[in-house]
């Protein structure tokens, strides 16, 4: 086998930028094509008319749940009866586009995806119609035959929340404009009402509220950055936060101990992931990419904790050449490798000071797997699969196999000495600098 590695290239511009034209908040569609949103409507219409049974698969998170509890409401408001609507949530570690996935909905006639990412493949069997609410990158394409209402590449990119809300508005949801806020905050962090359509904000409520409901829907970490909750528990209760956002009908509904649809499991599933989070933080120091552009961490735990930990680990890591964070879990599907990717504050900083666009982390992944050494099989790249370098330019990850992470590594060159130039031949690695931060948090 020749171990040739190819030459790295650096694209002048992003897919993004190449395969979509962009619009702006500026421009008339937006936060999507007024196109998609009529056909989105009217597929709305038609399934409450229909008299067939309906599923929502929305995803885990509180954007997607608030975003599936929109079209939910729209949908009974519009006539359909609830006894024909059911909610699916995938099992651990899955995605709708898994085709184990695909018996659920099987005799539907109408199943519509909130937030469960873009790609080019089926979402069910049969010969339901599909309808599909997401913000993700979607240079694949979207499932065959849907209808697609797609916020990528409509500059600033919303949340699927937000999206659902601006559907199911003119519908009939207006009242539920909160959802939409819980799941931009949620989605987006506290600079969300920056990011989304006036008409949204009519739901805000007091920057506290919002955060307790946010934290217990979709959880945050100790020391109050926004991340994931009950489906980030190692029980992996998502249905105890799906059945409280949509019984609820306010914010207030929410965190109220005195309200009917108050659920004490959201609470102590915060308790369980705030104790995983702040373990898995402090469980090790990162490890340097050989050009100093990945910095990478690994975690062993049965909860979905590696994205809030790549989100504290990327505002405190600092270097001149630093872009991305990883954090690798290996706990939590057996035999595969889950991780999670930021961009460090310090490259978004180091960016915007340059007047350049911020580091791409699907590029650079991908850059990494292309640039493997080369045999006369499928590519590194190809052997990844459709899971691997999934969500958005700046938070992606994938799920891979523990094997094929390895080599992963290896291209990426996790560890290596730096003898260039007279460089140091100790293995980059930074101090672990965050237990000081913590600590200092606490």
């Amino acid at each position: 086998m020749s171990s040739k590695r190819k030459q790295p290239t650096t694209p002048e511009r992003s897919p993004q930028d190449i395969k979509k034209p962009k619009t702006t908040s500026k421009e008339p569609d937006w936060p999507a094509s007024r196109q998609a949103l009529d056909a989105a409507r009217a597929f709305l219409r038609r399934c409450a008319n229909a008299g067939k049974k309906t599923f929502i698969l929305p995803d885990k998170d509180a954007d997607g749940l608030c975003g599936g509890s929109l079209v939910y409401h729209t949908l009974v408001h519009l006539g359909h009866p609830p006894a024909d609507l059911a909610v699916h949530f995938v099992r651990k570690g899955s995605n709708m586009h898994d085709p184990r996935e695909w018996d659920v909905a099987a005799g539907a006639g109408f199943v519509i995806v909130v937030d469960q990412g873009s790609r080019a493949a089926r979402v069910t069997k049969g010969d339901a119609e599909v309808l599909v609410v997401d913000h993700h990158v979607a240079e694949e394409g979207f499932p065959p035959g849907a209808v697609v209402l797609s916020a990528w590449g409509c500059e600033p990119v919303v949340c699927a929340a937000v999206l659902a809300y601006v559907l199911c508005a003119p519908l009939g949801a207006e009242r539920w404009a909160w959802l939409a806020c819980v799941g931009a905050m949620g989605d987006l962090g506290a600079k969300w009402e920056e990011i989304v359509p006036s008409s949204v904000k009519a739901g805000r409520c007091s920057k506290k509220l919002l955060g307790e409901v946010v934290s217990l829907i979709n959880a945050r970490d100790v020391d109050g950055e926004f991340g994931r909750e009950a489906r980030r528990t190692a029980r992996y209760d998502v249905g105890s936060a799906w059945e409280v956002v949509n019984a609820a009908s306010s914010p207030d509904d929410v965190v109220s101990p005195t309200s009917p649809c108050y659920n004490p499991r959201l609470r102590e599933a915060r308790r369980e992931v705030n104790a995983e989070v702040e373990r898995c933080s402090r469980a090790s120091a990162p490890r340097f990419s050989r050009d100093g552009r990945v910095a990478m961490l690994r975690i062993r735990s049965e909860a979905q904790v590696h994205p809030v930990v790549a989100t504290r680990w990327a505002g405190v890591l600092k270097s001149s050449k630093l872009e991305v964070v990883m954090v690798a879990n290996d706990g939590y599907l057996l035999g595969m490798v889950n991780f999670s990717c930021r961009v460090a504050r310090v490259a978004n900083t180091r960016a915007k000071e340059r007047g350049i666009p911020p580091p791409n982390i699907i590029e650079i992944l991908k850059g990494y797997a292309d640039n493997a050494q080369v045999g006369d099989g499928p590519s590194l790249r190809e052997r990844l699969g459709d899971n691997f370098a999934r969500g958005h330019k700046e938070a992606s990850g994938g799920i891979v196999t523990l094997e094929l992470f390895g080599e992963l590594c290896v291209a990426m060159e996790i560890g290596v000495k730096d003898v260039r130039n007279g460089g140091s031949k100790v293995e980059r690695t930074q101090k672990n600098t965050l237990d000081g931060w913590l600590d200092s948090r606490s």
